[in-house]
């Protein structure tokens, strides 16, 4: 079973294996948003914890591959003395030590110049100014309750608002068809659709989700359909309504003949 971590409606999966069971069983891609241990200072390649959309998680816990679940706020120690759960990980840890790439293996560090080998060098690090690099991953996650995903609350907000109803509607049938879907507001959408997996294609439509009834401004229209032909995609309004029928409409800009 999954477990996806939601606040105030975010839900991240910290499990590098959930994460590709997620991606290579649910075709579901989300984004990972964590900084990478070793290039923190970068956001050109990131790491976990994998965020999903709402609509995402919700696939997910509707077909009973995950539950929601938030962390609970624990009685604070005594002062001097540690959390019971941090005191049980570092003593099972004393005990079964996990393995660790070379790297990643700290030295007892030398009291003088002479200790280290360095003499011939040019520089020395001063021993306040080492940093140690803390593990990305614990062992123990602390303490979850499940959270109701079908009901609203202040960890997970989204059941029952009319645009998260109607996107996930849309969503659930493109990816009922076998497309892959991401997030499309940088294209000005509600998602991207992916023939196949988006580390193999580019997006193909960009998904506008347009309930029956809802007003639609023409410059609005027209400034969505000029910006999918600017970026190779074609403008895919989705329509549903209250009885449950989904229309799809295609629409490219051609300009002037």
């Amino acid at each position: 079973m999954i477990w996806i971590h939601v606040l105030e409606g975010t839900a991240l999966v910290w499990s590098a294996e959930e994460a590709r069971e997620i991606r290579e069983r649910f075709r579901l891609v989300g984004t990972l948003v964590g900084a990478l241990a070793r290039k923190p200072r970068q956001n050109a390649h990131l790491g976990l914890p994998l965020q999903l959309l709402p609509e995402e998680a919700r696939l997910l816990a509707e077909l009973g591959a995950a539950v929601l679940v938030r962390g609970t706020e624990t009685q604070p120690p005594a002062e001097g003395e540690e959390p019971t759960q941090v005191r049980d990980w570092l003593l099972q840890g004393a005990r079964t030590p996990a393995p660790a790439s070379p790297s990643l293996l700290l030295s007892p560090l030398p009291d003088t110049v002479e200790d280290s080998g360095l003499l011939d060098s040019p520089f020395v690090l001063p021993h306040d100014a080492m940093m140690v690099q803390l593990p990305t991953a614990r062992r123990c996650l602390g303490q979850v309750e499940r959270v109701d995903w079908t009901s609203p609350s202040p960890d997970w907000p989204h059941p029952g608002r009319p645009a998260h109803e109607a996107r996930y509607r849309v969503f659930r049938e493109l990816w009922g068809r076998g497309y892959y879907l991401s997030g499309g507001s940088k294209f000005g959408g509600d998602f991207l659709v992916y023939p196949g997996d988006p580390l193999r294609f580019h997006a193909h439509y960009i998904a506008l989700c347009c309930p029956q009834g809802d007003p639609l401004p023409l410059r609005t229209l027209v400034a969505a359909a000029r910006l999918g032909t600017g970026v190779k995609k074609t403008l895919l309004l989705c329509s549903p309504d209250a009885g449950g029928t989904l229309a799809f409409t295609s629409l490219q800009w051609s300009g002037l003949q």
